[in-house]
């Protein structure tokens, strides 16, 4: 048999492979159910994730991206991609109701993201403007850190209904893409972070992670803070 057809029938094992393993993750959590989140040190987390080409139906794929949107929320969180629930597909959910404090939301550019589905998603910063900001991550619980991000990325790729995506994002949502997107390529955003700013999820490193910006943070954990 030719070598291309050797690739041909590894994909096509790798196809079903993943397809039976979504059918699984759908079956025990329950039309209603939530998905394990694994956690920092679980292989899917550090895998490059496949792309995602047709393998599932439909409806497995209409289901599957409800899972992942049940999981985000019960979390709670504002984004999950797939490796998250030990699937390395390229796919990933995103939402994010915003905050009420108005000096946090304009500093932060968090603007409410409505819910979306990223597929097969790669980004580019826009520019070489970059921000930080404490970030979490529901595979590493109970720790965050400052991490600095572009502040405008061109995002491309497809949303779960094959329509094409290519646009700016900016602020907030942008810096969600890239960590999910990130996700994707068995990267985690301790990866990217100042590790001087690494605080626990405890009431100082809520104080911490609640200022508008790392300012205070930067100072006492004496950290560099990027613009």
């Amino acid at each position: 048999m030719s070598a291309a057809g050797d690739g041909t029938d590894a994909a096509r094992r790798r196809d079903v492979a993943l397809r039976d393993v979504v059918l699984r993750l759908l079956e025990d959590a329950g039309p209603t159910g939530t998905a394990t989140i694994v956690q920092a040190g679980h292989p899917a987390l550090r895998a490059v994730s496949v792309p995602y080409d047709g393998q599932l139906a439909a409806e497995e794929l209409a289901a599957l991206v409800a899972l992942m949107r049940r999981t985000m929320h019960a979390a709670p969180g504002v984004g999950l991609a797939a490796p998250q629930i030990g699937l390395p597909v390229a796919l990933a959910v995103l939402e994010d109701v915003g905050v009420g404090d108005s000096e946090i939301a304009a500093t932060r550019e968090r603007a409410p993201l409505s819910f979306r589905v990223l597929v097969n998603p790669r980004y580019a910063p826009v520019d070489g403007e970059r921000v930080s900001f404490y970030e979490g991550c529901l595979s590493v619980t109970g720790y965050q850190a400052v991490v600095a991000r572009a502040r405008r990325v061109h995002l491309v790729g497809h949303d779960e209904t094959a329509r094409p995506l290519d646009e700016v994002v900016t602020g907030w949502s942008a810096r969600i893409v890239q960590h999910e997107t990130d996700h994707l390529g068995g990267t985690l955003y301790v990866d990217r972070a100042e590790l001087r700013s690494l605080a626990a999820t405890n009431e100082l490193g809520y104080r911490w992670a609640s200022e508008p910006r790392p300012e205070a943070a930067a100072k006492a954990l004496r950290f560099p803070l990027e613009a």
